[in-house]
């Protein structure tokens, strides 16, 4: 069972969640639609970080991911050697 601690934690990253979502959602699909001039434009980045951002954050994930596979790996051949 979840502690309030727990449940509190999951709430935060869900609200994050869903502000980054929407944030991105109005940057890509909403903003190409509004005039260039508008005032919302200031609040967000230009058009060509909206593919650079995800695919950096996205080899990083790929990368740490790769990183932990190897390190459970090794670890658990260092003690499948001290058990022979």
């Amino acid at each position: 069972m979840a502690t309030g601690t727990d449940q509190v934690v999951g709430l935060g990253l869900v609200v994050v969640s869903l502000i980054i979502f929407t944030y991105y959602t109005a940057w890509v699909i909403l903003l190409p639609f509004i005039d260039s001039q508008h005032v919302i434009h200031k609040y967000f980045l230009p058009r060509a970080y909206a593919v650079t951002i995800p695919l950096a954050v996205g080899l990083l994930l790929l990368l740490f991911v790769g990183m932990f596979i190897t390190y459970v790996m090794l670890k658990n051949r260092k003690v499948t050697k001290k058990a022979q």
